[in-house]
This record gives structure tokens, C-alpha cells and sequence, in this order.
């Protein structure tokens, strides 16, 4: 709920996750003026601790892979794209997301 946004005009009211095979993943995502919102569900496929995991949503798949490096993690997330807006929008959405949780587990 603290960075699963794409936009700061956005924001995450609600999140629960349950990281298991088969488990779900349910965010919902608004405005921040209530003119727009949406539920966001995923179930896991795949889980690997420490290494990756996969969840399939809306009959898309994402992967998800961390890789460390001495004190460093990359994470890198890997998507099927929907049809409605541009793959490139679509990177930038998923990457400043990504920006978010970044600057949040930094921050905390």
C-alpha cells in the first residue's frame, strides 16, 4: 500500500497477499480524486525463495527474478503485455512501481 503505484496521483487503499502456490495477490489501485480505480488479482504459479516467482493474472503471466550481488539486489520483472495501452507505457508503469518500492525499502 505504500508504493504499488504507478503515478503519485494514484494510490493502493488496499493490499493482501498470500505467497504460496496458489495463494493470491489482491491490490486495489485509485486516483487519489476517485475519478478512476480498479482490483488488481494474481495467483502464484511459481515460487523459489529468494530467487523468483510467477503469478498469472487476467490470463497474463509476470515473472519476477532477484538476482544478488554482494549488498545488491536487482530485481527484474518480466510481463505479458495487455492490448490496451503501449508496451512502452505499460514498461514505464511496471518500472515506476518498481521506482516506488525502491525508495520505500530504502527509506524504511
Amino acid at each position: 500500500m505504500n508504493w504499488n503505484f504507478a503515478d503519485p496521483s494514484w494510490h493502493c487503499p488496499s493490499a493482501e497477499n498470500d505467497m504460496r502456490v496458489g495463494g493470491t495477490y489482491k491490490a486495489r489501485m485509485e486516483a487519489k480524486d476517485g475519478s478512476f480505480g480498479f482490483d488488481f488479482e494474481a495467483v502464484y504459479t511459481e515460487i523459489i525463495p529468494e530467487k523468483k516467482f510467477t503469478y498469472e493474472f487476467g490470463g497474463r503471466i509476470a515473472t519476477i527474478i532477484f538476482e544478488t550481488t554482494g549488498n545488491q539486489t536487482t530485481v527484474t520483472v518480466s510481463f505479458d503485455p495487455e492490448v490496451e495501452n503501449s508496451l512502452e507505457l505499460q514498461q514505464q508503469g511496471w518500472q515506476a512501481i518498481l521506482n516506488n518500492f525502491k525508495n520505500y525499502v530504502e527509506e524504511n
